[in-house]
Formats: C-alpha cells, sequence, structure tokens
C-alpha cells in the first residue's frame, strides 16, 4: 500500500521512532536561555583541536556518541548514517564519524540538514531498509563564518538582520523499536528562489522556502493549523519570523499562536549580541533535541510540524552575484504513551 500522500508528502504506515538523541553545545549556545538543556557544552569552541573545522567534526563524534551511548547500542548496531554540514564536500562529518565505520550517506541540505537527514533516516527504517539509523549535522560559528563571510580578525559590522550561525551539533537515533516520540510522515521541500541576494539576511532567503513547505505540508495531509499544538521552524530568526507569518496569512493560513523559531529560541539577542538569532545546520539540531523533544517525550507536545530551514548557497555561487534560493524539509513528530 501507497504511503504517498499529495505532492510532497509522505504518510508512514509503520512509523520509525526516535529512539534517543545528542547535543553539543558552544560557549554562547550554553549561555543562552537553553544552556541547561543540552548534553554537552564546551567552554572551548575549539573542543581540544587545532582547528574550527577540526572543532565541528569533534562536535558530531559526541554527538553521536551521546546518542548511541542513550540507547546503549554500539556503532556496529548503526546500519546507516545520514548526516552533513556546512562546510566544503560536508567534510566536518565524513572526518568526525569516520572511525565508527558506519555505512554514511552524506548529506547538504544547508541549514535545512536535520529535516532531510531525519526525513531520510525515517523512510529508511519505514521501507524496511534498515532497525536502526542515525540522523545528523553540525555546525559552527567560526568555520561558517571563515567560509561564507570574512575571517573573524576582520572585525566587520553585521546587520540587524544577520543570524548567528550556531555552534553545535545535534543527532538522532531512529529506529523500529517503540519510544514516546515517533515519525508520523514529512514533507519534502522544493527549492524556492525571490530573488534575495544579501547573504546577511537568511531569513528573507529562507522565509518563503518554509511558507512553500508549511502550505504544501497542510494540503497533502488536510490539516490546518490548528491540528498541531507546534509549528517549529528552523532558522528564519526574527526578521525570517515575520516574513513567514505574512506569507502565510496571504495563503489563508495563521499560525502565529502555535508558531516559534529555533533561532529565536536559542539565543537572548537583547543581551547576547546576536541581531536576529541564530541559525546553522546546528541551531535546529541541538534545539529540537534539547529543548523541544523532552515535551514531546513527556506528552507536553502531543503533534509537532519541525521545519528546518535552509539557504542555498555557496561562495562560489555567492561571489559570482546569485541569488539565495531557500528549502525547508518538515517532519511531524508525534507523542505516544
Amino acid at each position: 500500500m501507497s504511503q504517498m500522500i499529495g505532492k510532497q508528502s509522505i504518510s508512514f504506515k509503520q512509523c520509525p521512532y526516535i529512539l534517543s538523541s545528542g547535543s553539543v553545545a558552544g560557549k554562547k549556545e550554553g549561555e543562552g536561555p537553553l544552556g541547561k538543556c543540552f548534553d554537552m557544552i564546551c567552554q572551548d569552541d575549539k573542543f581540544g583541536a587545532d582547528s574550527w573545522e577540526e572543532a565541528e567534526s569533534t562536535m558530531q563524534k559526541e554527538a553521536a556518541a551521546l546518542a548511541m551511548g542513550k540507547a546503549h547500542v554500539k556503532p556496529e548496531d548503526v546500519r546507516y548514517v545520514f548526516a552533513g554540514d556546512l562546510l566544503g564536500q560536508t567534510i566536518a562529518t565524513s572526518f568526525g564519524i569516520m572511525n565508527y565505520n558506519i555505512p554514511l550517506f552524506g548529506l547538504y541540505g544547508a541549514c535545512s540538514t536535520a529535516g532531510e537527514s531525519m526525513s531520510l533516516a525515517a523512510m529508511c527504517v519505514a521501507g524496511g531498509y534498515a532497525d536502526l539509523v542515525l540522523a545528523m549535522t553540525s555546525s559552527h560559528f567560526a568555520s561558517a563564518e571563515k567560509q561564507f563571510r570574512f575571517p573573524l580578525e576582520y572585525g566587520n559590522q553585521r546587520p540587524v538582520s544577520a543570524t548567528w550561525t550556531v555552534t553545535g551539533s545535534g543527532a538522532f537515533l531512529i529506529g523500529t523499536s517503540k519510544s514516546h516520540v515517533k515519525i508520523t510522515g514529512v514533507t519534502t521541500g522544493r527549492i524556492v528562489d525571490y530573488g534575495i541576494r544579501d547573504s546577511m539576511n537568511m531569513g528573507a532567503a529562507m522565509a518563503p522556502a518554509a511558507c512553500d513547505l508549511i502550505a504544501h505540508h497542510f494540503e497533502d495531509f488536510q490539516r490546518k493549523p490548528e491540528d498541531y499544538d507546534k509549528i517549529i521552524t528552523g532558522d528564519l530568526g526574527y526578521v525570517g519570523r515575520q516574513i513567514l507569518l505574512d506569507l502565510l496569512k496571504e495563503k489563508g493560513f495563521d499560525i502565529s499562536g502555535i508558531y516559534t523559531d529555533c533561532g529565536i529560541e536559542i539565543f537572548d539577542k537583547d543581551t547576547q549580541g546576536t541581531d536576529s538569532g541564530g541559525s546553522g545546520c546546528g541551531c535546529s539540531a541541538i534545539t529540537m533535541s534539547a529543548h523541544f523533544l523532552p515535551h514531546i517525550e513527556k506528552g507536553v507536545l502531543k503533534r509537532v510540524l519541525f521545519v528546518p530551514t535552509g539557504a542555498l548557497l555557496s561562495t562560489v555561487s555567492f561571489n559570482e552575484g546569485q541569488n539565495v534560493p531557500g528549502i525547508a524539509h518538515g517532519v511531524v513528530l508525534e507523542y505516544e504513551e
């Protein structure tokens, strides 16, 4: 029997479950509103490594170890890893989890990679191709700034529309064994280009993709905003949040009463100087793992639509004057007693 519904979605007949998760955060993230929630906070943002890139790899290694350790499984018990990051050719991932010797599907969804990896891992488990899969991602403020913007030593002025790349890694162990959190469906996003060219305004670049994803999700599942306890985007921040709400209202959907964004939750912009909020692959991953997932596990939230968002740019495309298209991936998480 087909599990496909609508144009972009899957409703699982045999739902996979999130068995455990691990969250690793940097010093600044640990000083924010969610600081007490993370599994590991490192006071040295190099995590004892020689470079920012090696530090990001270390975060992935630790996040995977935390997720597996909580579920009392060994690397050899895990069939596949779906993982990616923001660095060229996903080097944080490949060097980070190399020694685990788990078969890897390397992904690039920009900051939407948490949603992409969870979607593919869930599809893999629900399709009978694996009993146990890791879905994970990471980002690092310094490695991202070095690659996409300016060396930190440059000390450039940041506009208020800019988001702060989160230093963090989140890993989710997804399998067939039952837990209190099941993945009941996914909606895969399309590339949406509204002509944004400002790399310092990622919220504006990604909000149209989030709108497109959420609207198609409602259509595919024949649902309304009130069918969810929370709709959580990944990386829009304060600027992108308002754009998303306005765009969805134009389509006849008002999600303002149940909506939040991981980039808003993770930092206190007034005291931490993070401008529009947080972004980066690690933003949605560690915020979901440390903050929202426990609320679903306890039944405080019964049904959540998790929508990590990504800006599809590279140093090459930006330097050549290309637009910054966006993408989003939706995952439905539900409580089970």
